[in-house]
């Protein structure tokens, strides 16, 4: 039997135009800013990065007790549209996050859907509760934050 994906979807209004909320999306330097603090999120790759289809990035964050380095690729790039950053190298057996920016009346709603599978099929399932529940509270985390950094109220759900 072989792996399936997991997918978590998660939605956040935003009250501030599309082109505002990607603005701040493409920033890559905002994602430490959106990362819970216990994950130890650092970018590795020189700032400022520019965005676009092909660019690599490289992280390093630490997960429970393991520390770990993470490189993703931005596979799509639609500028006020969507982005895909998929992994090339980490934690995950694949992680594929499509962000997306949709007016809606008085503002912008993000939505991420992350297609993901864990490492060590089939032993690594036995971890999937654990993942889910850990992806919800920093998925939950971040959306308070773009609130917060973004000065504007907010709707979430996933």
């Amino acid at each position: 039997m072989a792996a399936s994906d997991h997918v978590l979807t998660a939605s956040t209004r935003i009250a501030l135009p599309r082109s505002e909320v990607f603005a701040f999306f493409a920033d890559a330097s905002n994602l430490e800013r959106l990362t819970p603090p216990e994950l130890s999120f650092q970018i590795v790759t020189p700032l400022p990065i520019r965005m676009a289809a092909g660019t690599v990035i490289d992280y390093r964050l630490r997960l429970f007790v393991a520390s770990f380095a993470w490189k993703t690729l931005i596979s799509r790039w639609e500028p006020g549209v969507l982005f895909v950053d998929e992994q090339l190298k980490g934690p995950y057996a694949k992680w594929v996050h499509k962000h997306s920016f949709h007016d809606v009346k008085g503002g912008t709603v993000v939505h991420d859907e992350v297609r993901y599978r864990l490492p060590l099929y089939p032993a690594g399932e036995l971890a999937l509760p654990v993942v889910r529940l850990q992806l919800k509270r920093i998925f939950g985390f971040r959306a308070r934050r773009i609130v917060e950094l973004l000065g504007a109220s907010a709707d979430r759900g996933w």
